[in-house]
């Protein structure tokens, strides 16, 4: 058996799902920094980018199906809100940090060196290729099962339905009668793979406030974060 032969068959128990076509996990780990002009015979080898696209459709219904039985008095509000918690980029994240999915991940070694498998953005892509290829290989059933052992825990969180900076400031300004907040890229720095963004929030009458982040939504967030923390401090 190969090392990543072995290396599959350790996340397939991990994942609770022995594979029947296991191009489909593979191609869930892979990222596209070691396939780009690789193919063979013009026909490029495959990466996490269109199982991504699945993936994210795949956990959002099922988000979705839950959300709605499990809170059968919930707001619409109330639902969207617990929804976005639970498909947000630092929860995926999370979750792939916490069940060690980021040493699975193939990528070009500069890539690595540089801290990709610790890059937010890509543990997202790669958690959601892999909800893909459980789909694809499995059905819901597997999916699901997954899904099941990962998120469910995390609904009853006292944070579960909290809104984010983002939507929490806008209403916040709403309530004072103000326009809504605007936000810029102030700074963009770093290496393709691993951009950082610096973004600046702006409101009527106070001064700015800054985040940065490893995307740009993690960045608007924090500095909506800090501009709440100062208008609700005055």
């Amino acid at each position: 058996m190969t090392e990543h032969s072995e290396s599959l068959a350790a996340l397939m128990i991990l994942l609770g799902h022995d594979f029947k076509d296991e191009n489909l996990l593979t191609a869930a780990l892979t990222h596209s920094s070691i396939t780009k002009g690789k193919g063979r015979g013009g026909t490029p080898q495959a990466d996490y980018d269109r199982l991504e696209f699945l993936g994210d459709r795949v956990l959002g219904l099922i988000i979705s199906e839950e959300l709605f039985k499990r809170y059968n008095t919930a707001e619409a509000g109330q639902l969207s809100r617990r929804y976005n918690s639970q498909v947000r980029r630092e929860t995926l994240a999370d979750i792939a940090e916490t069940m060690g999915l980021a040493k699975y991940i193939r990528m070009a070694d500069d890539l690595a060196a540089a801290g990709g498998r610790q890059n937010p953005a890509i543990l997202e892509d790669v958690t959601e290729a892999v909800i893909a290829a459980l789909y694809l290989d499995g059905g819901m059933r597997a999916a699901k099962k997954f899904i099941k052992s990962q998120w469910w825990p995390r609904f009853d969180l006292k944070d579960a339905s909290r809104k984010d900076a983002k939507s929490a400031l806008q209403e916040w300004l709403a309530k004072a009668g103000k326009s809504p907040p605007i936000y810029s890229i102030t700074a963009e720095t770093g290496p393709d793979h691993n951009r950082k963004f610096k973004v600046a929030v702006t409101v009527e009458d106070h001064a700015p406030a800054e985040g940065a982040g490893a995307s740009k939504r993690a960045a608007e967030q924090k500095a909506a974060a800090k501009m709440l923390k100062d208008l609700q401090g005055e």
